[in-house]
């Protein structure tokens, strides 16, 4: 069972805690059962007699094993929840672990918002099943056994008060059980709509602030909200029936007891003391039934987030790392393509068919083409976001699949398509590129980015604050933010994927002009939209429907590449052309 397993795998550093939590459970358990015994002494030897020093003596002893129970049990819960707190951090852990090592295919295959249920959500389901099974699925049990053992020990004849009282609620309680647990199922899933629908809408709040569609997202908002709400209603309708139901069968217990003992009182063969220990035994095991059952309520959630939960920790990236990969790199900034082919998971068509060409040291390789034609995915194969699903990509004549991850993104500095600020300072992204960069560095990678006059012009300046996502600085901005921290980072091969898209025409210029002595010794491959950005570049490809069908400088393609030819009569003039 993966909840079973999941538990072991990750309790095990605890094994001790965990010992000294039964331990102190049986004490507990063992003091709360002879606390009626004491109290019956108390009553029918010392009360009906009259004999006060054993009454004295014998409070005593209660109120010493009192002060037991209670030690024990608040040290059994602390400990129990550091355990459970201790497996939640860890199962946190392994599942942000786990994720990092996936490649864009399980990203999307999992969903961000999946992700982030399952991170926290479907931890803390596990984690307070630990806690409640550390507090409860020990004490209950023994109490349980007995109580049923000490109850029989003050009256026999009444021990079919138990029986029937256990079974009616049993039954009762396993009833409820069958009715709640298909609705954890899809609470869970219902969790993960709301939080894809709350994320789009925060995330993309401007575009429907743009096209008016508050209504209509507050409406997806409200479904999403009420469907969560009608699973949690339902679940909480029958979880609300536990204590009535098991103060009617208590109650209805206690009555019994009480109308069927009053004759055995009578022929003295009951005494009130031991009358009101069975009844404290009787609710003791019926209340041990109780904590049982809720920890059943419980266990099927928590076997739906662990499942969840496993579903992360055994998915394999399809990016697998080599066993033994290569960490020094003869020629790291000459990059080869050869006859790359790439499809995505169920799709019918490639995206990308048979692709070759070489980047160089030195040299400046352009990617134009129109919308959909394959760019972002080839310039996403080279950090190896993805896998070739077939031919090869070389980096100084050494399969990608066989460098070590940890070199062939050093070797790497990619400036995504939408450029991602974390949130922080200026600084702390910049510093993601060298940990170890200083003020003067930072200063010099903006200044190379023009990026320089409006930090400048931040409060705080290097440490002025970026929100997440950095939405608190332009489009323009952030990408040339993006650019410097790559630039930081000083890699063999920047790799350049439409990052200049946000940038007015002058200071596209400014800036490819103040790139080119830094990147002069890198290979560097750009993606553009604009025949502006990347006219000036050594080698052009030109991209059609994930087919190269031109290859060449800005003017041999305009001579024989009719792809290319339409492209630059879409935005150029003919004397913009030709200069």
């Amino acid at each position: 069972m993966n909840l079973v397993r999941l538990v072991n795998q990750h309790i095990r550093p605890y094994a001790g805690m965990v010992a000294a939590v039964i331990l102190l459970q049986v004490l507990a358990a063992a003091a709360s059962l002879y606390l009626p015994t004491l109290n019956a002494r108390i009553i029918d030897h010392g009360v009906m007699e009259q004999d006060i020093p054993f009454i004295w003596r014998n409070g005593a002893i209660m109120l010493g094993v009192a002060a037991v129970q209670a030690i024990a049990q608040i040290s059994a819960a602390n400990l129990g929840a550091r355990i459970a707190m201790g497996l939640g951090a860890d199962l946190r852990a392994r599942i942000f672990g786990r994720v990092l090592s996936f490649s864009t295919r399980e990203l999307n295959t999992f969903g961000a918002p999946s992700l982030i249920t399952r991170s926290t959500n479907d931890v803390q389901q596990v984690q307070q099943l630990v806690l409640m099974s550390l507090i409860m699925m020990v004490s209950a049990p023994i109490t349980m056994a007995g109580g049923v053992f000490m109850a029989l020990r003050e009256d026999v004849q009444l021990s079919w008060v138990i029986l029937m009282a256990v079974l009616s609620l049993a039954v009762i309680l396993g009833f409820l059980i069958a009715l709640v647990i298909p609705l954890f199922g899809a609470q869970q899933t219902r969790i993960d709509t709301l939080n894809r629908v709350v994320r789009e809408q925060i995330t993309g709040i401007r575009v429907v602030r743009a096209f008016a569609r508050e209504r209509h997202e507050a409406a997806r908002l409200d479904q999403a909200n009420t469907d969560l709400r009608w699973v949690g209603l339902r679940i909480g309708r029958i979880m609300s029936l536990l204590f009535p139901v098991l103060f009617v069968v208590m109650n209805v217990s206690s009555v019994a007891v009480m109308w069927f003992a009053r004759t055995r009182i009578d022929a003295g063969h009951l005494q009130i003391g031991q009358l009101t220990a069975f009844m404290v035994y009787l609710v003791q095991i019926l209340m041990s039934v109780m904590m049982s059952t809720m920890m059943v309520f419980m266990a099927p959630r928590a076997m739906v987030s662990s499942n969840r939960i496993r579903e992360v920790l055994d998915t394999d990236s399809s990016v697998i790392p080599p066993s033994h990969g290569i960490s020094q790199l003869p020629d790291p900034g000459h990059v080869r393509f050869e006859d790359v082919t790439f499809t995505y998971p169920g799709a019918e068509v490639p995206v990308l068919h048979e692709v070759s060409f070489d980047l160089l040291p030195g040299q400046t390789t352009a990617i134009i083409g129109a919308t959909g034609a394959g760019k972002s995915t080839l310039v996403n194969l080279v950090p190896r976001l993805f896998d070739a699903t077939s031919g090869q990509i070389t980096i100084g004549g050494v399969n990608i699949r066989e460098i070590d991850p940890d070199t062939l993104w050093a070797s790497v500095g990619l400036v995504p398509q939408r450029p991602y600020l974390f949130s922080g300072t200026v600084a702390s992204n910049l510093r993601h590129g060298d940990p170890d960069a200083t003020d003067e560095q930072m200063w010099e990678a903006l200044r190379i980015a023009q990026a320089e006059d409006f930090v400048r012009d931040m409060e705080g300046r290097l440490e002025a604050p970026i929100s997440q996502g950095g939405t608190n600085v332009s489009g323009g901005q952030r990408q040339r933010l993006s650019i410097a921290r790559a630039l930081i980072k000083k890699p063999a091969i920047y790799v350049f994927d439409d990052s200049f898209s946000a940038l007015d025409v002058a200071t596209d210029a400014r800036l490819r002009a103040s790139l080119e002595p830094v990147t002069r010794d890198a290979s560097v491959l750009i993606v553009g939209q604009r025949v502006s950005t990347i006219r000036h570049a050594d080698q052009i490809l030109v991209l059609d429907d994930g087919r190269i069908v031109g290859r060449g400088t800005h003017e041999e393609l305009l001579d024989g590449c009719p792809t290319y030819q339409e492209i630059v009569d879409s935005q150029l003039s003919a004397e913009e052309a030709a200069a």
